[in-house]
């Protein structure tokens, strides 16, 4: 295949007449619930572009919602999977087993924080990992309550669905949930700070009101596992205020409780560490990965301390096609292309270059209300003018549909949704990115 040119470019309007077509037949044949932010139909991707059926190159600032980190296509694990489909597509780990998955198991032990014994298993996705989190801190605990936070989203089976706090469209009419399943205010500084600017800084104080839940709503001795983005996804990539992250681990490790730091989107050098947990030095007891473990081959892991993770009985934890072979071949290419070719550093500058972009931006519209992110997990917060700091969710929306028109893909989310995100791949040009930073500055004075 020829090399993908790194460029946007538009042939037809957005969606073409190809795009056109495809979206009749899909009327047709597709369940209606299953939506997709463009109106457009892939053809290749690579770098920083995704090109569609009509010959229109748009630049990408979504990697398939924080999967493709290292690009689409990634030769090194595009050898990989080729070379892994011609010698064996499945025998089931748990019938014939294969180095594949032991050495993604071995990465991962290495990998994620702390120097303490380790175990992994491997599963298919981000929701199923996370109700494996569970599992094994409730076999653990022998406890039954799990915590999660405001605005939290942990996936879509029916135990996520409950860890989750967006109502639209994840969970309405779709009940009823898991029990044992409670919540608590998370830090939310640029919100926090619409009322009180001391909680807005102090992390350890916002811990504090989240523990008081946990305490008088809960009880310890009831709660197998406190589970949380270290910055939350589809919640609105919050940054919690320094300080909140430590204090709750060290009440969960007081009270032992389980630690379960959810680094499904935030995870493999997407936001300038490895881990976004290592910002703060968190090592937690389990740590939840999928996305951009292998570059768009579904795979996801539960890793964390051995003894935790060897709580449940033999047998307990598995599935048919989790630690597929092809996937862990992919997620073995993607480490090394992640470790080889200095991708955390690469989301530093990303964030750099589109921080000052968008802050120069917010300093000239008061409908922006907040610039935040870390790394290549960038967020802008629209608001209505005046300082109230009320969502704009339709400012939202007519800024991103108008973006998509230009050929610059762009995600919205946020609990009220009003969040416009970013998730470039580690492998855009800088001047790609600036480009799309700038068509999406023109999508503002459109909007």
């Amino acid at each position: 295949m020829t090399a993908l040119e790194q460029s946007r470019q538009l042939v037809t309007e957005i969606p073409g007449p190809r795009s056109r077509e495809l979206a009749g037949r899909r009327t047709e044949n597709v369940a209606r619930g299953v939506s997709s932010v463009m109106p457009v139909y892939c053809r290749r991707a690579g770098g920083g572009i995704v090109e569609d059926v009509d010959g229109n190159r748009l630049i990408d600032l979504g990697s398939g919602i924080a999967v493709t980190t290292i690009g689409n296509a990634s030769p090194r694990v595009v050898d990989a999977v080729a070379a892994a489909v011609g010698e064996f597509t499945h025998t089931c780990f748990m019938v014939t087993p294969y180095e594949g998955y032991v050495a993604v198991c071995e990465h991962l032990n290495r990998l994620t924080p702390g120097n303490h014994p380790k175990r992994s298993a491997l599963f298919n996705s981000g929701a199923e990992a996370v109700e494996n989190a569970v599992k094994i801190a409730r076999a653990h605990t022998g406890r039954q309550a799990v915590a999660a936070f405001d605005h939290a989203y942990h996936g879509r089976t029916n135990l996520t669905m409950a860890l989750t706090a967006k109502s639209m469209p994840y969970k309405s009419g779709f009940g009823p949930f898991a029990p044992e399943v409670y919540r608590v205010p998370m830090s939310y500084p640029y919100r926090d700070g619409l009322t009180d600017p001391e909680l807005a800084k102090n992390g350890a104080l916002a811990a504090e009101r989240a523990i008081t839940v946990l305490d008088k709503q809960i009880g310890a001795a009831n709660l197998a596992a406190v589970i949380i983005e270290p910055i939350q996804g589809e919640g609105g990539f919050i940054v919690p205020a320094p300080g909140f992250l430590p204090t709750l681990l060290a009440w969960c490790r007081d009270n032992g409780v389980v630690f379960i730091a959810d680094e499904v989107q935030t995870g493999f050098a997407r936001t300038g560490n490895m881990f976004a947990c290592e910002d703060e030095g968190i090592e937690p007891d389990l740590i939840v990965t999928a996305k951009g473990i292998a570059d768009g081959m579904p795979l996801a892991a539960v890793t964390g301390r051995a003894d935790i993770m060897d709580a449940p009985h033999a047998s307990g934890l598995g599935g048919t096609y989790g630690g597929n072979p092809v996937a862990c071949a992919a997620a073995l290419a993607t480490i090394e292309t992640l470790e080889m070719d200095g991708m955390l550093g690469r989301a530093n500058e990303i964030w750099a270059i589109a921080s000052e972009r968008l802050n120069a931006l917010a300093a000239t519209d008061d409908r922006i209300g907040d610039v935040r992110g870390r790394g290549a997990m960038i967020a802008i917060e629209l608001v209505r003018p005046g300082g109230s700091g009320a969502p704009d969710a339709d400012l939202a929306k007519r800024v991103s549909t108008a973006a998509h028109a230009a050929g610059v893909i762009v995600l919205t989310c946020g609990t009220f949704g009003n969040i416009l995100r970013l998730l470039p791949p580690l492998t855009i040009s800088d001047d790609l990115l600036r480009e799309g930073l700038d068509v999406l500055a023109g999508a503002f004075g459109e909007s």
